[in-house]
């Protein structure tokens, strides 16, 4: 869990660092990324919530192995990650 819990970590830090989550329109992005992360295939992610981004091969590794850290999570925790997904999914939608 420290494994992907520490690659999930990276992943948020590097969007922030690229300056992909600056507005409202980023949110959605954001959000569209963590849903695609946690239930969708890497290949969904470039097709989707990355497609108008070059994103070049260790980025491409590195989000394959996240994933597969997330897909190697105990069903229970991944499931309480969808169900908090949801919740925040939720609130951007009462905003």
């Amino acid at each position: 869990m420290k494994g992907s819990s520490a690659l999930l970590l990276l992943a948020l830090t590097l969007l922030c660092i690229c300056g992909l989550t600056r507005a409202e329109d980023d949110n959605e992005f954001f959000m569209e990324f963590l849903q695609t992360l946690l239930v969708g295939t890497p290949e969904e992610l470039y097709e989707g919530p990355l497609s108008k981004y070059n994103v070049n091969d260790m980025a491409k590794s590195a989000l394959t192995e996240l994933k597969s850290c997330i897909d190697g999570l105990q069903p229970v925790h991944k499931e309480q990650l969808v169900k908090l997904l949801v919740q925040v999914l939720d609130t951007q939608e009462d905003t």
